[in-house]
């Protein structure tokens, strides 16, 4: 059976995270992704981070260009445009991450675009938008991580703000922008066949992902705070602890009988029957003393003791995994959630969602610079010379492929 995407035709303009990734888990799924490079640098994804040991291409850009076709293409310039715009009358999205402006300024502002194709779907990102007294503000991955209000709730009570881990705010915005791709398609589907504009701001991801901290600011006369190893606003005991074999755990508990197993597996009969603690808005009330009962009982025993306590009790004490953990962990390995690709060391994680008929595939990896090129432009009609003319004048950037398309 056909991947649910197949036929789908996605132009990307995009780069770095955000564009990309919305784009990147599209074609997991089938979409035809061509993706455009100035054919002097690249997509700087390229060079971030460590690059791999087999072919010396960046590990993050072999992941984030995955299944797609790599035309390298200077769309400024006039041949640029007329071949950007083939592409366009013959796809179905677009996708861009530049600043609010830019595409205006190089007279392909979405007017145009929806003159050359009005079913075009137009996937637009910035850090804040594309109107309001923010517009021209210079934006990252990072201040939106700030805006949001995540850096502010991230962090112990008693320090700075912090950023999680991992690029959160670009991350979030390519799930978003993927969904609202899906939502866009469906919606020129049943309607009248017309396309739409995307807009969406890199900071209003992390925004509807966090949602809890709006309703409570207006809605009590509580103020949502960094509240360290411990959960949100102590809406439920647990936190991350460590026990004296040196393995970090995280406990949770999210229902009054749940938190009562948790309370009996760390503090015993009396402590969990402790009239107190006798529903979740009393437990939340006392989640000081709960907290300290929780790190006690774990800081004192091994894993393996602290784990069959818990398990005793129908409670949950998940250990925090590291990635060489995540490599060789049974259920990962049997869900088939890290993939290897033909002719490549790198292993990327698989498509997800797994659908039941129709899953996703990782086909190959991201390639060099301009790597399709030459068979792109002769799928829109060019000859062999004038693809050569191209690449003389500059246009055009030309690498050795690494596959054919599929």
């Amino acid at each position: 059976m056909e991947q649910p995407l197949k036929g789908i035709r996605i132009v990307e303009l995009g780069h770095v995270i955000a564009g990309p990734l919305a784009a990147t888990l599209l074609a997991d799924f089938g979409a035809e992704v061509t993706k455009i490079e100035n054919p002097r640098g690249g997509d700087m994804m390229r060079d971030l981070g460590p690059r791999a040991k087999d072919d010396g291409l960046g590990v993050w850009w072999k992941t984030l260009a995955r299944n797609k076709s790599i035309l390298a293409l200077d769309w400024k310039t006039p041949e640029g445009r007329k071949i950007l715009r083939k592409l366009v009358e013959d796809s179905d999205v677009l996708v861009e991450n530049f600043r609010p402006g830019v595409l205006e300024r190089a007279g392909i502002g979405p007017d145009v675009l929806h003159e050359w194709n009005p079913a075009l779907i137009i996937l637009r990102i910035s850090g804040y938008g594309q109107d309001g007294p923010m517009v021209k503000t210079p934006a990252f991955g990072r201040a939106a991580e700030a805006m949001s209000g995540l850096a502010h709730l991230t962090g112990y009570t008693d320090g700075p703000p912090m950023h999680p881990g991992f690029p959160a705010a670009d991350s979030t915005t390519g799930l978003m922008g993927a969904f609202g791709i899906m939502l866009a398609l469906h919606a020129r589907e049943k309607d009248d066949g017309k396309g739409q504009v995307i807009d969406l701001a890199v900071f209003e991801g992390l925004m509807r992902l966090i949602d809890y901290h709006v309703p409570v600011a207006t809605g009590t006369d509580l103020s949502p705070k960094r509240n360290g190893l411990r959960q949100p606003m102590d809406f439920a005991p647990g936190g991350m602890f460590c026990t004296n074999d040196g393995i970090w755990v995280t406990v949770s508990a999210g229902s009054a009988e749940t938190a009562r197993r948790l309370l009996r597996a760390s503090g015993g009969d009396a402590f969990a029957d402790d009239p107190r603690f006798a529903t979740m808005a009393g437990i939340s009330a006392n989640m000081g003393e709960v907290f300290e009962a929780l790190k006690t009982f774990i800081g004192a025993r091994d894993f393996a003791t602290v784990q069959a306590e818990f398990e005793k009790n129908d409670a949950v004490a998940a250990k925090v995994l590291s990635v060489e953990d995540i490599l060789e962990h049974p259920q990962i390995a049997h869900r088939g959630d890290i993939v290897t690709v033909p002719d490549e060391q790198t292993k990327v994680v698989a498509p997800v969602p797994q659908l039941s008929k129709t899953p996703g595939k990782v086909r190959w990896l991201g390639r060099p610079e301009g790597a399709n090129s030459r068979e792109i432009l002769q799928e829109l009609g060019l000859t062999t010379d004038e693809v050569d003319a191209l690449v003389a004048s500059g246009v055009v950037g030309l690498a050795k492929p690494t596959g054919g398309r599929s």
